[in-house]
């Protein structure tokens, strides 16, 4: 145990490495797990900021682990030493000079269920005043073919068209990777630190992916694992006698759970320790979701966000196409993307 409840406070942790729970009391005096921490997570900050003199919860370790702990004492002169952390920490004790909601965002202040005719309060919509721009992300290629093949070999089938798509498929196949691990604007790196969750024992059980699915209740539109981590999914399940249904989805039957289609994607990927992570997402712009970003209409354009632009011959009889896919993703609130990190498939 690292942390015991009705222990006195003694400083913030951050878990450099390994998983921990939070378990607090129950409603009946039981022991419930609060949450599961892991590799980046740390706990205590609120209690040392907000001088909390015990711990209202215990914190036991579930694997080895690295911890580096920060005492209440050495925040305090850090604090002392410096005007800005300081009012940086006041600031947030205060919590700023209008009412908020548990997202930090200014409440909109509603009267219900009043009667007579009282004052109604007035209230204050937040919005961002600078927001965040997206940039389209390039993937290139130079595509060469000697005129001679394009003369002679283009019967019974086109050799320029068939190389040409290849190349696009290629292109494409960046495309997907860089929407899933880019660091800029990829699926795995924008999901926000209140929507990633660990597995509770390592592998992907049912429970972890109704967990998952907790994140984006709202309507959510797919999942995404890597093939392996699908087929330890599937472990999990025969190991507890479920059967997850398929879905149709564009003609074709797809596994699924509860009712969500759960889809392969290859671009996730798995580390030396045998780890990935799953993916769930709501899509689309009237759903306030995740939405994929191009530019239709650009110059030679072949497919929408993609061109083919002929670069001219050299003294070599070679001819040159610039092939060209612009591309980027956004998500539009925080609860419209989910992750599901270091999940175990080498079970």
């Amino acid at each position: 145990m690292l942390v015991e409840e009705g222990r006195p406070v003694d400083g913030v942790v951050l878990l450099a490495h390994g998983k921990v729970n939070k378990v607090g009391s129950g409603l009946y005096g039981d022991r419930a797990v609060l949450g599961v921490l892991a590799d980046g997570d740390y706990f205590g900050d609120v209690e040392v900021v907000e001088g909390v003199e015990e711990w209202d919860y215990s914190v036991v370790a579930v694997t080895s682990g690295v911890l580096l702990s920060l005492s209440r004492g050495d925040f305090e002169a850090v604090v002392a030493g410096s005007d800005g952390l300081r009012e940086h920490v006041r600031r947030f004790v205060e919590g700023g000079h209008l009412p908020q909601n548990r997202y930090g965002e200014s409440a909109i202040e509603v009267a219900s269920g009043h009667v007579g005719e009282p004052e109604l309060p007035g209230t204050f919509v937040d919005y961002e005043v600078a927001p965040r721009e997206y940039e389209l992300s390039v993937a290139q290629t130079v595509l060469r073919v000697h005129s001679r093949v394009a003369d002679l070999y283009n019967d019974p089938m086109d050799q320029v068209e068939q190389q040409l798509r290849l190349t696009i498929e290629a292109l494409r196949e960046r495309q997907e990777d860089e929407l899933v691990n880019n660091r800029e604007f990829g699926l795995l790196h924008n999901a926000d630190f209140r929507q990633r969750i660990h597995t509770r024992s390592g592998p992907p059980t049912p429970d972890d992916l109704d967990e998952l699915l907790a994140t984006v209740w709202k309507s959510p539109s797919v999942l995404l694992a890597h093939p392996k981590a699908i087929a330890a999914f599937g472990r999990e399940c025969n190991s507890r006698g479920l059967y997850p249904p398929s879905v149709e989805l564009n003609g074709h039957a797809v596994p699924s759970w509860r009712g969500v289609p759960l889809l392969p994607c290859n671009k996730i990927p798995i580390s030396k320790a045998r780890t990935s992570s799953v993916i769930v997402m709501r899509t689309g712009e009237e759903s306030q979701g995740v939405v994929g970003l191009h530019q239709t209409g650009i110059p030679d354009e072949y497919q929408p966000g993609l061109s083919v632009r002929f670069m001219g011959l050299n003294e070599r009889a070679v001819l040159s196409y610039l092939v060209s896919a612009y591309y980027s993703a956004a998500v539009l609130v925080p609860d419209a993307l989910g992750v599901l990190e270091n999940v175990e498939i080498g079970h």
